[in-house]
C-alpha cells in the first residue's frame, strides 16, 4: 500500500502541488494540503476507483477549499515562492509564468493548471471541478488567450 502511494506521489506530486498553489496562492498551505491528501491515502482512509489522477486532483481541490473556508483572510503568494515548474526549468520563467497565471480569473487559472500541468482531459478536469466539459474547454480557451496576451 505505501509503495503504491509513493508511486502516485512521485508521478503526480508536482502537478498536484502546482494545482493546490494555484487555488490557494500560498505555497506553504498548498504543501500542507498535498500532504494531507497523501496522508489520508497512507492511512487507508480513502479508496480510489478508476484512474487515480482525477481522484487526486479532486481530493486536492476539496482539501484546498476546506482550507480556504478555515482561513479568515486571503494570503498573497510571495514573490520568491516558486510553485510551478516551467518548461525550461528556469526559476525566472517559473516566476513569470506564475505571475501571469495569478492574473487570470480563478476559474480559468484552475482549468489551465489541471489541463497543462495535471495533463487531465477536459472531461476529467470538468469532473474535478464539477462543471461540464464544454465549460471547462471554454474556460481553458479564454485562459490561454489571456496568457498569450500577458506573455507578449
Amino acid at each position: 500500500m505505501s509503495e503504491d502511494v509513493r508511486r502516485l506521489y512521485e508521478e503526480h506530486g508536482r502537478a498536484l502541488l502546482a494545482y493546490a498553489s494555484a487555488l490557494l496562492r500560498d505555497s506553504s498551505a498548498a504543501e500542507d494540503v498535498l500532504h494531507h491528501v497523501f496522508l489520508n491515502l497512507l492511512k487507508g482512509q480513502t479508496r480510489m476507483n478508476g484512474h487515480p489522477a482525477p481522484y487526486l486532483f479532486r481530493a486536492v481541490r476539496n482539501t484546498a477549499l476546506n482550507h480556504i473556508r478555515g482561513q479568515s483572510r486571503e494570503v498573497e503568494l510571495g514573490e520568491r515562492a516558486v510553485w510551478l515548474e516551467s518548461p525550461d526549468g528556469s526559476a525566472e520563467t517559473s516566476i513569470a509564468l506564475q505571475s501571469a497565471l495569478t492574473s487570470l480569473p480563478a476559474e480559468q487559472r484552475e482549468i489551465v493548471v489541471l489541463k497543462v500541468w495535471g495533463q487531465l482531459t477536459f472531461e476529467e478536469a470538468a469532473a474535478v471541478i464539477g462543471i461540464s466539459p464544454n465549460t471547462a474547454a471554454s474556460r481553458y480557451r479564454y485562459g490561454i488567450e489571456k496568457l498569450k496576451e500577458i506573455w507578449r
